[in-house]
């Protein structure tokens, strides 16, 4: 049997990352050690939650004792207009809604805009022509929920394409990813022979540690360093994944998460082309570069939502990524929920302690028996909850919650595809997935570099998508429609305003693509851009950023959306959070509305 000194490395290593995956993990293999890990949880991690446990004059996070017990909150409410309202209709705001309503509850979902989908809509920015304005593709919507809300009832249907990433390189050559490994690796045989050999293995290695990773986000994080029998019981949903990895591959996962996505890719491949190809998953969805720590984590949080077992999703949705949200709608209202738009929710009543309803714009009030948030940590504690409710520590915490966003979104409605010199005239069959400009590693930091002094990229990654090559529906007959994601467009500038540089950004867009598909202006017909400012001020995402705060190592797992608070429940009686800030983070998963309901479940008495 192996000394105590030996049982302690991975939990210390944990405790690095954030005081949870190791400690789950060696749990599961041992349970006798539970005490043991259990009083090193509390030592180690105490100082790092200290500050979100003395709380100060009105209790910010009432019944403690009972809800060690799993009796969190008294959620009966008498002569209450509905059991549970939900302020938001995005996706996880619809996803537990459903899930509520299904368990038999009275449910009311409240929406400031005129559609449900929050970031994940389907608008018609330019005329005839359907685009995604934010997130687009097939999303990565867990499998369980499509399950069991039975969404392919309402409608949604998820269009297949292959390849994965088409990533056009200066010199006119291409790399091109597939769904097949074996193809994919003769594809970087261009590139290096020894890199081909190694990316099955790197395929099938990385697909095992997603899953440790797709078992945490399922998971109702423990509230460290209170670890309970609740607690335990959730950490079955890395048991299978941790189990058949065996000891030593665990000990890679744990070496993993915090590694930078560039450290990871250079110990496997020696083809900066190679690297950069993968690299960019790791980074698409957040503000850094690849030589960041933590990216590596990012690469296997993707990973872990694909629906291809690849590290992206590919596809996308029949209609755009709006009739996902829609279908979800019609799932929750289904099951009998009430969903009203055009309805902006501008307080959090408070009797007593607990939430006990909201008040509109307008001056409407709807009483519940409990409150569910889907917007952000910032609209939530700093507008719609009274401060005299919250805690001051708290409320510092929110306060200092990183957004940093640095995404811009540019659409071009197009009379003709374009042509990239690297397709060959293959462009129908190439263009199908993902089109990365994101040629090296080094590109994309040095793409990111500039952020770091307040100034947007010049030599911008983007990652295109031309939706109309297997969904005609979306443009008038002969027409395309192209969506740019363009990196690194940082929030925060130095220099100027994204008003003055509207513009600026459209054309330096058109100017990156035609260095690959020479003569790309001349297929474009109109232009709609969306900048962060835009992203906050339309959309309410602040600072433009899709999972209303970084996907940071200091901020995931029971550190999101700030320490003390991961279980959903706010510090306020019934009410709770479930949007984006939430564990496990951004994406369009479900999983964050899907856990504050099993929560809220699991909390009705």
């Amino acid at each position: 049997m192996a000394n105590g000194k030996e049982r302690r490395k991975p939990i210390a290593a944990a405790l690095a990352i954030g005081a949870l995956i190791g400690a789950g993990i060696a749990l599961l293999l041992s349970p006798r050690r539970g005490r043991e890990l259990r009083t090193l949880l509390r030592e180690g991690g105490e100082s790092l939650v200290d500050s979100a446990r003395q709380r100060t004059g009105q209790n910010a996070k009432p019944t403690a004792v009972a809800e060690e017990r799993g009796l969190a909150l008294s959620l009966k409410a008498k002569h209450a207009d509905y059991d549970v309202i939900l302020i938001g209709a995005g996706h996880n705001g619809l996803v537990a809604a459903a899930y509520l309503a299904k368990a038999g509850r009275k449910v009311l979902v409240l929406e400031q805009r005129n559609i449900v989908g929050g970031s994940a809509v389907t608008e018609e920015l330019l005329p005839g022509y359907k685009f995604s304005t934010l997130a687009d593709g097939a999303g990565s919507l867990s499998p369980d929920i499509i399950a069991d809300l039975n969404l392919r009832r309402h409608g949604i249907e998820f269009l297949s394409s292959d390849p994965l990433v088409f990533s056009p390189q200066p010199d006119g050559t291409h790399l091109t990813i597939w769904h097949d490994s074996e193809r994919t690796a003769q594809e970087i045989a261009k590139y290096s022979v020894t890199d081909a050999e190694n990316y099955p293995i790197f395929i099938d290695q990385m697909g095992k540690f997603s899953q440790v990773i797709a078992g945490l986000k399922n998971m109702i994080p423990p509230d460290l360093p209170d670890v309970g029998l609740r607690d335990m019981m959730e950490l079955l949903n890395i048991a299978t994944p941790v189990r058949g990895l065996g000891r030593k591959s665990i000990a890679q996962v744990i070496r993993v998460i915090p590694m930078s996505v560039a450290d990871l890719l250079n110990e496997w491949f020696e083809s900066d082309t190679v690297k950069g190809s993968i690299a960019a998953s790791a980074v698409k969805d957040i503000s850094w570069g690849p030589q960041e720590a933590g990216t590596a984590y990012m690469l296997l949080y993707n990973w872990s939502g694909a629906n291809n077992g690849l590290f992206r999703s590919s596809g996308q949705v029949k209609g755009g990524i709006g009739s996902l949200t829609r279908g979800l709608a019609d799932a929750a209202k289904s099951f009998g929920a009430e969903i009203l738009t055009d309805s902006q929710v501008t307080k959090i009543i408070i009797q007593d302690g607990q939430a006990a309803g909201v008040e509109l714009s307008n001056g409407d009030r709807f009483s519940s028996a409990v409150v569910v948030s889907a917007t952000d940590m910032r609209t939530t504690f700093l507008k719609l909850v009274d401060p005299y409710y919250l805690n001051q520590r708290f409320v510092k915490h929110v306060q200092n919650i990183k957004y940093r966003g640095t995404m811009a979104r540019v659409h071009f409605t197009l009379n003709k595809l374009p042509q990239f010199t690297a397709a060959n005239g293959n462009g129908n069959q190439l263009l199908n997935g993902h089109v990365q400009i994101a040629p090296t590693m080094t590109y994309l930091q040095k793409a990111y570099d500039p952020v770091k002094y307040g100034h947007y990229s010049t030599e911008p990654y983007l990652d295109i998508h031309i939706p109309t090559l297997i969904d005609s529906s979306l443009a008038p007959e002969g027409k395309h429609l192209m969506s740019v994601t363009a990196r690194y467009m940082p929030y925060h500038l130095r220099e100027g305003d994204w008003s003055e540089l509207r513009d600026t950004l459209g054309q330096l867009v058109i100017d990156t693509i035609a260095g690959y598909a020479p003569g790309f202006s001349r297929c474009v017909e109109q232009i709609h851009i969306v900048t962060p400012v835009d992203m906050e001020s339309d959309y309410f995402l602040p600072e433009g950023n899709l999972a209303h705060g970084e996907m940071t190592l200091d901020q995931f797992l029971w550190m999101r959306p700030v320490p003390g608070y991961a279980q959903y429940r706010a510090p306020v009686g019934s009410l709770y959070l479930c949007s984006a800030a939430t564990h496990p983070g951004g994406g369009l998963t479900g999983i964050n509305g899907r856990n504050a309901a099993r929560q809220i479940v699991k909390d009705w008495k």
